[in-house]
């Protein structure tokens, strides 16, 4: 049904609705259909019978369309006084881009519509875009925790949302430092070890006291519990049995089985593949035998988790290029644990200079302690007598 051209004169007649619509379209509030029937009656009752009852059946077709669609313009409204109304399809929909007032009443269809922004973003690639929104992450970030490293991990992000501050972390947190561990070392633990927040609190007591059991102080439990973030995380059992291999394997007793654990706590958190596999090594390639390996691993414990190929390559440096026999090889153990290529440029230099003596029964004898662990300003003026900067030209050469 297509709406005709509305008479001029019965337009002219309701001068008070056309402004009230002129008002309502500048100000942006919203008048329903029901509303602006009651206007028109306002502002019609003055008019002859004729006339209101034209535009009251008007009205009533503007309702079966649901809004009432005005083609109007403050310019030709306010020049020529006159307002066309056209057919719907074409018409503008006065109400489609007006902003709801803070203070109108809605009814329950359009509360429906309305979106509201959570107060989480629902989707992002890093956890920064939650900081601000969650107390757990902003507490977290205070503490120095890398949430850059928990990012790439999975689903650890997610983890961290879910968990609630003062249920799950501040408790976490409390024992810790209960055991000992100190502040700042707190963002460490949780940057490598986050599933620390997620354990049950029984599982972490029962670990601690399964420690004092085995005669390790608190102060050492927190100190192993710093540096090896997953320490707690296991089982009693899967402790255990890594206390007893290392004591089994290295013919240990339970004074230096703890001893090395206690320096060197991964090894009770980490695989034993590379273990078992460094033994055999240090055995069979490296010629070693049980109680010389036994010496070297309670002098340095890292040898049982250093890399194998670097672990070969510094003994054939040692061995087979600067010809220190085993005896001597044990007795300074901590020459396994040092730099290959600071070994080599010290040797090469000494080679250089005629001083390369490793022998304790010859003249001019170089210790292997002293050859590595010596300052380069001191190895050169106290253990071979020449310039800071004859060294550093000599490596230049190499």
């Amino acid at each position: 049904m297509s709406l005709c051209i509305v008479d001029f004169r019965i337009m002219m007649a309701p001068r008070c609705l056309l402004l009230c619509l002129r008002c309502r379209n500048l100000l942006g509030t919203r008048i329903s259909t029901q509303h602006l029937s009651h206007l028109m009656q306002g502002c019609t009752a003055s008019l002859p019978c004729e006339q209101q009852t034209g535009i009251m059946i008007q009205m009533c077709h503007y309702s079966s369309v649901k809004h009432l669609q005005i083609l109007t313009s403050a310019t030709d409204f306010v020049s020529n006084k006159s307002c066309v109304l056209q057919d719907p399809k074409q018409a503008i929909d006065l109400d489609a881009n007006v902003e709801l007032s803070a203070l109108e009443e809605i009814d329950d269809e359009e509360a429906v519509t309305i979106s509201v922004p959570t107060a989480l973003p629902p989707l992002s690639t890093s956890l920064k875009d939650y900081v601000d929104k969650s107390e757990t992450l902003s507490k977290l970030v205070q503490l120095g925790v890398n949430l850059w490293k928990l990012e790439q991990r999975p689903n650890v992000g997610s983890m961290l949302l879910r968990l609630d501050y003062d249920r799950d972390v501040a408790s976490k947190l409390l024992f810790l430092k209960d055991i000992g561990v100190e502040d700042s070392r707190l963002g460490y633990i949780i940057s490598h070890n986050p599933f620390i927040l997620t354990q049950n609190f029984e599982n972490l007591e029962t670990r601690v006291n399964y420690l004092k059991s085995k005669k390790f102080s608190l102060e050492t439990i927190a100190s192993m519990v710093s540096r090896a973030p997953y320490l707690l995380s296991f089982s009693v059992k899967r402790l255990d049995n890594r206390m007893g291999f290392y004591q089994q394997q290295l013919n240990l007793s339970v004074v230096n089985t703890r001893n090395i654990v206690s320096r060197l706590p991964r090894l009770l958190c980490g695989s034993l593949e590379p273990v078992k596999e460094n033994l055999k090594v240090c055995e069979i390639e490296l010629g070693f035998k049980k109680n010389e390996i036994q010496h070297i691993v309670l002098a340095v414990p890292k040898v049982l988790t250093a890399n194998k190929k670097k672990l070969i390559q510094i003994f054939d440096l040692l061995h087979n290029t600067m010809k220190v026999p085993h005896h001597l090889i044990v007795k300074f153990p901590q020459v396994l644990n040092t730099k290959y290529l600071r070994v080599k440029e010290r040797h090469l230099f000494l080679e250089y200079l005629g001083k390369a003596q490793y022998d304790p029964a010859q003249p001019n004898y170089i210790a292997l302690d002293n050859l590595v662990s010596l300052p380069d300003e001191t190895f050169c003026s106290e253990l071979v007598s020449v310039k800071l900067e004859d060294f550093y030209l000599f490596q230049k050469t190499l």
